[in-house]
C-alpha cells in the first residue's frame, strides 16, 4: 500500500478538479502513455502538497494513481493491476480508492477532455461503483478508441487501450450499439493504411482482430495484405519481419478457405528460417549453433503443412535437404562450445552476483543473463559426486531407505548399495542419491541465483504475456501451434504466478518431448490388447533409449529427475493427479521448473533476437 499522501477524510469536488491545474500539467508533459502521465501528475501533486494546497493535493494524487495502474485488458474481472510489487508493498489498484474517491472521478468525467485520462476514470468509475451505470462503460469505449492506432503510440499503451475498448464492447453486447462494428472499421482502416515504414503495425492490428473475432470477412483481403508485406520486408532483407507477416498471412488465408496459399505462406515461413540460418553461418560472427536451430524450426513449420499441400511443395524431400544440413551445421558447432564457470558456494556470494548479472541491462540482455546465471545441472558431475558418496557411507551400503508422500503414501523404495568398490551406473541407489543430490543442488540455485536475479528484473522491467508469446514462437524447441501456452506459462512464472505456471508449462513439457522425438522417428506409442493406440506419458517417453541423442543426457536427466521421478519433485505426475497443494506451486522446484522451461526457450530466440535489434539499430541510425 502506498504511504499516506493526504487525511483520509478529505472530500475533493468537481470545483477543486477545475481549479487543480492538471490541465496545464498535461498540456507541457510529453506522453502519449500513462506512465507519463503518473509522473507528471505526482510530481505537480508532491509540490501542492507542500504550498498547503491540500485540496488540490488530493485531486492530482486521484489523478495520479488512476494513471499509475497497469491496465491488463484480458482481464474482465482485475483489469487493472499495481505498476509496482516490492518487498510486501505495492503501488495503488482499484480496491485502494474510497466510496467517495469514486464518486469523484464519476463527478468529473464528462468535464474531462483527455482520451487517455477520461478513458482511465470511466474505466475505474464503471468497475467498482455499485450499482453499475452503463453511460461509464460506454465513455471509456469511446475514449478507449480516440486514441490513434500508430506504431509509436501502440507501443505506449495504446494497444491495452483497444483492447480493453473490445473487451467492454463484448461484455455490453447490444448496450453497446454500434460500437464495436465501428472500431472494427477503424482498425481494418488503420491496417489498410499501414506501410513498411509502420513496421510491425498492420501485423500487431491483424493480431487483434484475430483475438477478438474481427475482420472475418475480410479475411483473405487482410491475408494479401500481410503477404505484400512479408514480400517487401523480405526484399530489403529483414528476415525477421518477413516471416512473422508470412506466418501470420498464412493463418488469415487458412480462415478465409484458401488451403493452397495458406500452405504457400507457410513455406515461406520456412524457407525464411533457412535464410537466417545461412545468414548467420555467413556474418561477421558465424554461429553454426544458431544455424542448426534455425534448420530445425524449419523443419518444424515444413511439418505443419497439411498432407493434402506437402507434395505440392516437395515438403518431404525439402525437409530430408534441411535434415543434412541440420546436422552439418551441429557438428561445425562442436567446436563453438566454451566452458562455463560455476559460481561460489557461499550464498551471499552468490545472490550478489545474481544481482549484478542483470542489474542495469536492457530487457534482452537481462533476460539473457538471467536464462543463463546457472548452467544447468550437469549429469557426470552428479553422478560422480553420488557414487562417492555411496562408497564412503557405510550405513547407506547396508541400508535402504522408503520414500514416503506428504499424505504418508510409500510412493518409492531404494535398495542398499552393496559393498562393491564402485556402484553400476543402473545402480537404482546411485539413481536415488543422484535425485537427492540434484535437489540439494537446484535449492542452491534458486535462493542463490534464480530468485535474487528474478527480483531485478521485476523491479527494473516492464514484461507483457505478449512479449512472452513472440519469444515462445521464435524458439525452435517450441513445437509450432503451442506458442501462446509457452509464452503464457512463462508470463505467468515472471508474474509470481506459480500456480498457472505449472498447469500450463507441465503439459507442454511433455508434448515437446513428444513432439521431438517423434520428428526423430521415435515410436512414442503403446498399443493395448483391444487394439487401441495410445500416448505414452513422459515417464515412459524420458526411458527410451533415444530421449538422450535427442535432447542430450544433461537436459533428459533434469526433465525425468524434476518432472516424472517418484524420487524427486515428479512434477508431472503429482501435478496430473491433483496432488500438489498450493505451498507446493511456490516450492523451489516449481520455481527451478520455470526458469529451465524459460532458459531451454529464451536460448534459441536470443540468436534470431540480437540480429533483429541489430537490424533495427541500423534503421535507426539511418531514420536520424
Amino acid at each position: 500500500m502506498t504511504e499516506q499522501r493526504y487525511a483520509a477524510h478529505l472530500v475533493v469536488t468537481a470545483q477543486d478538479f477545475t481549479s487543480s491545474g492538471w490541465k496545464e500539467v498535461l498540456a507541457v508533459t510529453s506522453r502519449e502513455c500513462y506512465s507519463a502521465m503518473w509522473q507528471a501528475l505526482s510530481t505537480v501533486a508532491r509540490k501542492a502538497i507542500e504550498e498547503g494546497r491540500n485540496q488540490h493535493c488530493k485531486v492530482l494524487w486521484l489523478l495520479a494513481d488512476a494513471c499509475s495502474m497497469m491496465l491488463s485488458p484480458k482481464s474482465l474481472n482485475e483489469p487493472f493491476k499495481p505498476f509496482m510489487v516490492m518487498e510486501g508493498r505495492r503501488s495503488v489498484i482499484p480496491d485502494d480508492l474510497s466510496e467517495s474517491d469514486i464518486a469523484f472521478y464519476a463527478e468529473i468525467v464528462d468535464a474531462i477532455d483527455d482520451p487517455w485520462l477520461k478513458a482511465r476514470v470511466a474505466d475505474l468509475v464503471w468497475l467498482k461503483q455499485r450499482p453499475r451505470n452503463v453511460q461509464f462503460a460506454l465513455a471509456a469505449i469511446d475514449a478507449y478508441r480516440l486514441i490513434p492506432l500508430h506504431t509509436e503510440t501502440w507501443v505506449r499503451g495504446g494497444h491495452e487501450c483497444w483492447e480493453r475498448a473490445i473487451s467492454l464492447a463484448h461484455m455490453l453486447r447490444a448496450g453497446a450499439g454500434t460500437r464495436l462494428t465501428e472500431m472494427e472499421a477503424a482498425i481494418i482502416d488503420a491496417f489498410n493504411s499501414a506501410t513498411e515504414e509502420s513496421g510491425f503495425l498492420a501485423l500487431w492490428l491483424a493480431d487483434l482482430m484475430d483475438t477478438h473475432g474481427l475482420g472475418r470477412t475480410q479475411s483473405s483481403v487482410i491475408a494479401q495484405k500481410l503477404n505484400a508485406l512479408a514480400v517487401e520486408f523480405e526484399g530489403d532483407g529483414d528476415l525477421h519481419r518477413s516471416r512473422e507477416y508470412f506466418d501470420a498471412a498464412s493463418r488469415w488465408f487458412d480462415r478465409s478457405g484458401d488451403e493452397a496459399k495458406s500452405a504457400e505462406m507457410t513455406v515461406a515461413v520456412a524457407e525464411a528460417w533457412v535464410k537466417e540460418a545461412i545468414a548467420r553461418v555467413s556474418s561477421d560472427q558465424p554461429s553454426h549453433t544458431a544455424a542448426a536451430s534455425f534448420y530445425e524450426k524449419a523443419i518444424q513449420i515444413y511439418r505443419s503443412i497439411p498432407r493434402s499441400q506437402i507434395s505440392i511443395h516437395r515438403g518431404d524431400e525439402r525437409i530430408a535437404e534441411l535434415h543434412r544440413h541440420m546436422s552439418d551445421a551441429g557438428e561445425m558447432s562442436l567446436g563453438e562450445l566454451g566452458s562455463i564457470k560455476t559460481p561460489g558456494v557461499d550464498i551471499s556470494e552468490l545472490v550478489e552476483n545474481a544481482r549484478k548479472s542483470v542489474a542495469g541491462k536492457s530487457v534482452q540482455d537481462a533476460l539473457f543473463s538471467f536464462a543463463n546465471i546457472y548452467q544447468g545441472a550437469r549429469v557426470d558431475q552428479i553422478r560422480t559426486s553420488a557414487a562417492k558418496i555411496l562408497q564412503q557411507s557405510i550405513f547407506r551400503r547396508l541400508a535402504g531407505s522408503t520414500h514416503l508422500s506428504r499424505d504418508g503414501r510409500v510412493i518409492a523404495k531404494q535398495p542398499a548399495a552393496g559393498f562393491d568398490n564402485a556402484p553400476a551406473s543402473d545402480d537404482p541407489a546411485l539413481w536415488a542419491q543422484m535425485v537427492h543430490d540434484y535437489q540439494i543442488l537446484i535449492n542452491i540455485v534458486v535462493h542463490g541465483d534464480i530468485w535474487p536475479a528474478h527480483d531485478v528484473l521485476l523491479q527494473e522491467h516492464r514484461l507483457r504475456e505478449d512479449d512472452f508469446i513472440v519469444l515462445a514462437s521464435q524458439s525452435s524447441i517450441v513445437p509450432r501451434g503451442r506458442e501462446r501456452l509457452f509464452g503464457k506459462a512463462l508470463y505467468a512464472g515472471f508474474d509470481h504466478n506459480f500456480i498457472v505456471s505449472m498447469h500450463l508449462l507441465a503439459p507442454q513439457i511433455e508434448h515437446m518431448v513428444r513432439f521431438h522425438l517423434k520428428n526423430a522417428g521415435v515410436k512414442t506409442t503403446n498399443l493395448d490388447i483391444d487394439g487401441i493406440e495410445n500416448e505414452n506419458g513422459l515417464s515412459t517417453l524420458m526411458g527410451l533409449p533415444e530421449t538422450e541423442t535427442v535432447f542430450g543426457k544433461d537436459l533428459s536427466f533434469e526433465i525425468k529427475a524434476l518432472f516424472c521421478d517418484a524420487l524427486g519433485p515428479n512434477l508431472r505426475n503429482e501435478l496430473a493427479h491433483g496432488l500438489l497443494d498450493d505451498d507446493s506451486f511456490q516450492s523451489i522446484h516449481a520455481i527451478y521448473a520455470w526458469w529451465m522451461g524459460l532458459r531451454l526457450v529464451f536460448n534459441t530466440f536470443w540468436n534470431a533476437a540480437r540480429k533483429a535489434e541489430s537490424d533495427k539499430g541500423v534503421e535507426e541510425n539511418n531514420d536520424n
